[in-house]
């Protein structure tokens, strides 16, 4: 076969970005290393395309609000009306903010903190746990998709992995902000209960029934930091996605950036002064048969002179359970509510959409659909 001279430009091109994004890598620096070093213009591998930047023009930037939902009405026998709330907000937006939750506002803030603390350290220090290496249970990297993705995104990350073939030992995590770490997950992993005994109930099922199925667990923890973009304009701080799990807590600072996408705008999610944000993943659209939404969302590149930072905690059950497929439950399936889900395994799940750009639902929903 003889290359069109557009092919063999294309394949060149291609390969030249291929080597930026490993020369990109190979720095072990992430994109707050290219900060660092001054940059005004940001990499090629950064920018998203021109048809793409160009509809964001036309796309509306609305004024609406997530819901705001206060658990401290479940000590004033008000938990019927939060399950109300949830229901409402689940079904249509799949994203609502608690606050009143009972995670310290003090550990907030410590977490938030942490993360800084990290990604502000000299470079050498943060190079051991720099890495892809899908068996470690503490990774840090810039985009675990950018081998496969189209254009990066302006963020570096620390993944922590806390189930697996192996459990998480206290010394694999950065020591300044090892104790913190734990502390959070420990007590998100508390609200992450009760939320998932609220929503059994919003789906008409006894309080423990999501959790006795296996949704229950945080597997991953996502500390991510958006330092400041010289080019916001060109580039995203995250892509747009639904998340794969069945639940997501998110800790975001003051700055804000995190978007979600409700009908057919994208609409800011504003901080809350010790609030948290709730969205519902692609597992819990499936068992719950498509009544509860999982949305998509994406977060803006920071114009801010301050790095920003958010800590995203992941339930997706017991991920290694190999033998445990999820479907729609059966409780919820009727004549008139045929399933509209096969049933999978997570690790399937897992396998597709780690192989492929973090980018709306291809990777997800579509190939369990019947």
């Amino acid at each position: 076969m003889v290359l069109s001279d557009d092919t063999k430009t294309s394949s060149e091109n291609g390969s030249e970005i291929d080597r930026e994004r490993k020369a990109f890598d190979d720095t072990k620096a992430g994109v707050k290393g290219l900060v660092d070093a001054g940059v005004v213009n940001i990499p090629r591998t950064f920018i998203r395309p021109p048809g793409e930047i160009a509809e964001e023009l036309t796309t509306h930037q609305g004024k609406l609000q997530v819901p705001v939902i206060d658990l401290d009405g479940i000590r004033y026998n008000k938990l019927e009306d939060i399950v109300d709330q949830v229901r409402a907000a689940s079904e249509t937006w799949g994203f609502f903010q608690v606050i009143n939750h009972g995670v310290p506002l003090h550990l907030m803030e410590e977490m938030i903190e942490g993360v800084h603390k990290f990604n502000e350290q000299d470079v050498e220090v943060k190079k051991p746990f720099y890495t892809r290496e899908p068996t470690r249970n503490v990774r840090f990297n810039s985009n675990f998709d950018l081998y496969h993705s189209r254009t990066a995104s302006w963020r570096d990350t620390l993944a922590i992995f806390t189930s697996g073939t192996k459990s998480l030992e206290p010394n694999e995590l950065p020591k300044v902000c090892r104790d913190t770490i734990m502390e959070y997950i420990k007590e998100v992993s508390k609200l992450g209960e009760t939320l998932f005994e609220i929503l059994s109930m919003a789906l008409g099922l006894k309080p423990e029934y999501l959790k006795d199925m296996g949704c229950f667990n945080i597997y991953g923890v996502a500390c991510n930091y958006y330092p400041h973009c010289p080019q916001p304009e060109l580039t995203l701080g995250a892509k747009r996605h639904s998340d794969p799990s069945f639940l997501t807590i998110l800790l975001q600072d003051q700055i804000g950036g995190l978007q979600v996408f409700y009908e057919n705008q994208w609409i800011d999610v504003n901080p809350i002064s010790g609030g948290l944000v709730v969205n519902l993943g692609d597992f819990l659209q499936v068992i719950s048969n498509d009544k509860l939404k999982s949305v998509d969302h994406r977060v803006a590149a920071n114009v801010h002179a301050t790095s920003r930072v958010s800590v995203a905690c992941f339930f997706t059950g017991h991920a290694t359970e190999t033998q445990k497929p999820f479907g729609p439950i059966k409780e919820l399936i009727s004549e008139e509510n045929r399933p509209v889900y096969r049933e999978f395994l997570v690790g399937e799940y897992f396998s597709k959409y780690f192989s492929k750009e973090l980018e709306g639902k291809s990777a997800g929903l579509k190939q369990f659909e019947i």
